[in-house]
């Protein structure tokens, strides 16, 4: 993968990039962008560049730019040493000095009723819920998740949720709960108490060993 084909790879998937990554991962993905842009020295790019894939390893493993990162990253020749239209790169570099740009299908999900961390009586780390990081800082979970006027979890939730692998993909998981579903006729999370759970269940491990 050249610096350019990195940066194209990285405007493609920009603000769903950036969501995914806490202000301190941002900042340093700055530094090594900056550093790619100013970097000429065949040796010194390929070292940005392996720099650049381990740091974006947090990234959840079916985003684009993770699995593009995946495979072993090589500057081929003399034309692939530095980014030679640095037009684009600047202007991602530009957007880092604010708020992540708004990801909508996210936004469309945070916009869902939920609670805040402190009204939930589970651990933060616990797999069988969904945890929805918030742009603005701190978390939110889907009220679907909970017994009606209560904070305890389902326990079809929790069961779906491992099978969805919240805890790695909360957002893939969020989007399954609170999206249509041809097999089920409707939303699954609005299914919850007149569909069987061993229906909602089987949906959803059909999507996991349909992949």
């Amino acid at each position: 993968m050249t610096p350019d084909e990195l940066v194209a790879l990285l405007r493609e998937h920009w603000p769903q990039t950036l969501t995914a990554l806490d202000p301190a991962t941002r900042e340093e993905l700055a530094t090594l962008l900056r550093s790619l842009a100013d970097t000429t020295e065949p040796q010194a790019v390929l070292a940005v560049l392996r720099r650049l894939r381990r740091l974006l390893r947090v990234l959840p493993d079916e985003h684009p730019v993770a699995l593009a990162l995946r495979g072993t990253v090589r500057v081929s020749g003399a034309a692939d040493t530095q980014v030679t239209d640095r037009a684009p790169l600047l202007a991602l570099l530009a957007t880092l000095h604010g708020p992540p740009p708004a990801d909508p299908a996210r936004a469309r999900l945070l916009a869902a009723p939920s609670v805040a961390d402190a009204d939930v009586e589970a651990a933060p780390g616990d797999p069988g819920l969904i945890r929805l990081r918030q742009p603005e800082g701190g978390y939110r979970y889907p009220l679907f998740q909970f017994a009606a006027g209560t904070a305890q979890p389902l326990p079809v939730v929790s069961r779906i949720n491992r099978l969805l692998m919240a805890g790695r993909d909360p957002w893939g998981a969020a989007g399954w709960w609170l999206g249509g579903n041809r097999w089920l006729g409707g939303v699954p999370a609005e299914l919850l108490g007149s569909v069987p759970d061993e229906d909602l269940t089987r949906a959803a491990r059909e999507l996991v060993e349909g992949d």
